[in-house]
């Protein structure tokens, strides 16, 4: 039987907690959940999907996996990390939305041992592929809108190249919590771009404003340099949205480059719950 660790969570249909019995997790009226064999919990109610089988596809997840695991995009955990360390009050509670494979949840995990993980993504095969990485963190399928956890239970909520949900995100918080929230820059992976689109439009990217559910606290500009192969950048180009707008011979010129120097651009924004 599979030990899932079931604390924060709770029924997205009614919103009573859920707890263990056998291979389920069960709330108070008796809405059930089974545990997959692999270790995470399906609780995306169908009235929330917006398709069959929404997020990113089998084939993206396992590209993102593979480039991410040979630590190209460190840096940027690096930055999160010291941005969860200046968190008032410490980090016992993290909550990472859009988690996709699981490579950043697990890398806050090592960082933030003590603490309790969860990794949520809309995503059914993006979450049972995160699963396989360790069963320390609770993962659960769910959508940014609507997270299946308790109201103020978080320390922090981070959102990786993922939708931030305002209002959402300020339910989960504990007063003076944060969002960790990391956005593409302008010029991230220009050099890329440049190779698989014949046109380039000016674009001028910054992270959405906020409404007033949060404060924003801050927000850097972050940049460093990377230097791939031709198998490097096709996993690259696979796992993200570009892989479904390429002409196939703009494809072919991309992954038969032996090497490119690319430019990773993003920002680091915190936001925060006023106390």
């Amino acid at each position: 039987m599979n030990n899932f660790n079931c604390a924060y969570i709770i029924c997205p249909i009614c919103g009573k907690p859920l707890e263990q019995s056998g291979s389920s997790l069960v709330c108070p009226i008796r809405h059930t959940y089974d545990i997959a064999r692999q270790g995470y919990v399906n609780l995306l109610p169908v009235q929330q999907k917006h398709s069959l089988s929404p997020g990113d596809t089998p084939e993206m997840l396992a590209a993102r996996r593979l480039f991410l695991n040979q630590g190209h995009y460190f840096p940027i955990c690096a930055d999160v990390a010291h941005a969860l360390q200046e968190i008032p009050g410490g980090v016992s509670s993290i909550i990472d939305v859009g988690c996709g494979e699981g490579y950043y949840t697990e890398q806050f995990l090592r960082l933030f041992q003590s603490a309790r993980v969860i990794g949520a993504d809309i995503s059914k095969a993006a979450v049972k592929m995160a699963a396989s990485r360790t069963k320390e963190i609770s993962w659960i399928t769910a959508t940014a809108s609507h997270l299946p956890v308790a109201e103020g239970c978080a320390d922090a909520v981070t959102a990786m190249f993922s939708l931030v949900c305002e209002e959402e995100f300020a339910r989960v918080l504990r007063p003076g919590g944060r969002v960790i929230e990391v956005t593409a820059g302008t010029d991230h992976l220009i050099e890329l771009k440049r190779i698989i689109y014949d046109d380039l439009f000016e674009q001028h990217k910054r992270p959405k404003p906020v409404t007033g559910h949060l404060k924003e606290i801050g927000c850097e500009k972050k940049n460093f340099r990377m230097t791939l192969n031709g198998g490097e950048l096709k996993n690259l180009l696979q796992m993200t949205p570009h892989t479904l707008h390429v002409r196939p011979e703009n494809r072919a010129r991309l992954v038969s480059i032996p090497s490119l120097d690319l430019t990773v651009g993003y920002f680091v924004r915190v936001l925060e719950l006023p106390q």
